[in-house]
């Protein structure tokens, strides 16, 4: 799901890797905007509200806005560096720091988020803007910009478009390809919704303990990474005896 790049990588790891994080997305988006009436997973908003603030001569606002978009574009910008710096050591552990930081950043709010709400809910939106920057960043990387997870815009672009072409693309092949396109598409979008509907269901009772949900699914996915290749050497062990 994680650590295959490149010519290894299938459609199967993609939609694995979409359900995982796509869901991971849509319930911090939620959990964030409940918490701090704020975008988290996404800057396009951000970028309107800071323009609107520096024509308003509202500096302060403008320059928290700056701030989130900054943090979106530092996670980002950190996952990438880490995953090339990795890289050069071990392709198989390119994921793993990017994905162990959006953990300990989630668990950090989960647990001293409403510590922090009422006088530094900055902190509280940076924080979860920049581990969506991470996670935005690493899947693009790894899927070679096929899967996004943090934002919906691009995907309802991307699957207008497709629909559009099935009525014009009758080889077989090219049918293929969008077809499966199309459910990858689906598929974020789907996991995106239901994320949002258990952040929004749990909030209510767990407030922003409810992000540890989005801590279990991206151990899981480490979890099962990590079995998965321990099966491969294995296999590989086997056939060379």
């Amino acid at each position: 799901m994680f650590r295959h790049q490149g010519k290894t990588r299938t459609a199967k790891h993609n939609m694995q890797i979409a359900s995982v994080l796509s869901f991971v997305a849509g319930l911090v988006n939620v959990a964030g905007f409940l918490a701090v009436q704020k975008l988290t997973t996404n800057v396009t908003g951000h970028f309107a509200f800071f323009v609107d603030a520096v024509f308003q001569n509202q500096f302060w606002n403008g320059f928290m806005y700056f701030l989130y978009i900054f943090f979106f574009f530092w996670g980002a910008f950190v996952s990438s560096f880490l995953v090339e710096f990795v890289a050069r050591k071990n392709e198989n552990t390119t994921y793993i720091i990017p994905i162990i930081i959006e953990i300990l950043l989630l668990v950090f709010i989960a647990l001293f988020g409403k510590n922090l709400i009422e006088n530094y809910s900055n902190v509280i939106a940076c924080t979860l803007l920049f581990s969506m920057g991470l996670q935005n960043s690493l899947v693009t990387k790894i899927s070679n910009s096929v899967v996004r997870t943090t934002h919906l815009t691009g995907l309802f672009t991307d699957l207008g478009i497709e629909l559009a072409q099935l009525f014009f693309y009758k080889e077989q092949d090219l049918c293929q390809k969008l077809f499966s396109s199309i459910r990858l598409r689906l598929t974020i979008i789907s996991f995106f919704f239901i994320g949002g509907i258990v952040g929004g269901v749990f909030y209510s009772k767990l407030e922003l303990k409810v992000l540890l949900i989005a801590v279990f699914f991206l151990i899981f996915g480490l979890i099962y990474d990590y079995l998965k290749l321990k099966i491969v050497l294995i296999h590989r062990k086997l056939h060379r005896l």
